[in-house]
């Protein structure tokens, strides 16, 4: 497993982290299935956890015994200087360490539901700050699965990854290929469907109980419209968290916890 030096930004081996965006290393030709940028130790820590595979690593020289230990001999680590690092990714590189991983297969709905008990849906959500905090909140408050609808942004976006601190390896979450017709397999798979939404005929969670046993969807919604008419309209019920001041929203990060918390078993 090389450890090599490198002093110039222009390295046609630094291309991953050079000449890529995020959404090109989706759709990077080779290796099949695209890549992800994995940012800090602890995070790409996690990730091979979970079991994904590096195809190297960038790091800079006071953080190189970290990547050893964690990759072993899986992967090239290029070292280079903290202003090189910053000529490369054109951003200022605070942990110290990044990893090209390669982007393993999505499991299929059916899989990630299975055994699930309480699920998060989260409908067009398009902030990847957002998509992070979410997934770190499901990964805390006990969430056994995660789904995205098709206009949902990547959870493996750099910042969402971060954000989520790595939790986005733990919690399970697949894509649903249809929405709001999704709706129906999670019914299949016997789940209540739960709408987060401002509305008059909305149950307020200090109304709420939990039947024991009951398998719970959460479905969030986009930042700006919230959620769309057309899955209000077929959920099973409908909440709202009770607020004062005449505040009537909260971020949907911050949503997600409250809810999360009151519908933990």
């Amino acid at each position: 497993m090389p450890v090599i030096p490198l002093d110039s930004a222009d390295d046609p081996r630094l291309a991953d982290y050079r000449d890529l965006t995020d959404v090109s290393l989706r759709r990077v030709a080779e290796p099949a299935g695209g890549l992800y940028i994995a940012e800090s130790s602890k995070v790409l820590d996690r990730a091979l956890r979970a079991g994904h595979r590096p195809r190297s690593v960038l790091v800079q020289d006071k953080f190189l015994a970290d990547a050893l230990a964690l990759v072993g001999e899986d992967a090239e680590i290029y070292v280079v200087s903290s202003e090189t690092a910053e000529r490369i990714t054109g951003y200022t590189v605070h942990r110290g360490l990044l990893a090209s991983m390669h982007r393993p297969a999505l499991a299929s709905v059916e899989e990630v539901v299975r055994d699930a008990r309480l699920v998060v849906v989260l409908e067009d959500i398009v902030d990847h700050t957002n998509i992070g905090a979410i997934i770190r909140n499901c990964a805390a408050l006990g969430v056994d699965a995660v789904l995205i609808t098709p206009g949902c942004a990547d959870p493996l976006y750099r910042r969402s990854v971060r954000v989520s601190m790595g939790t986005v390896f733990q919690v399970p979450w697949t894509r649903l290929d249809s929405w709001p017709r999704g709706i129906d397999l999670l019914r299949e798979h016997g789940f209540e469907v739960l709408a987060a939404a401002l509305r008059a005929d909305a149950v307020s969670l200090n109304d709420f109980e939990r039947p024991a046993g009951d398998k719970l969807a959460l479905v969030l919604g986009s930042e700006g419209h919230g959620l769309a008419g057309t899955t209000i309209a077929k959920a099973d019920r409908v909440l709202q968290i009770p607020m004062s001041n005449e505040v009537d929203s909260l971020n949907v990060a911050s949503a997600s916890a409250v809810l999360l918390w009151a519908l933990r078993q």
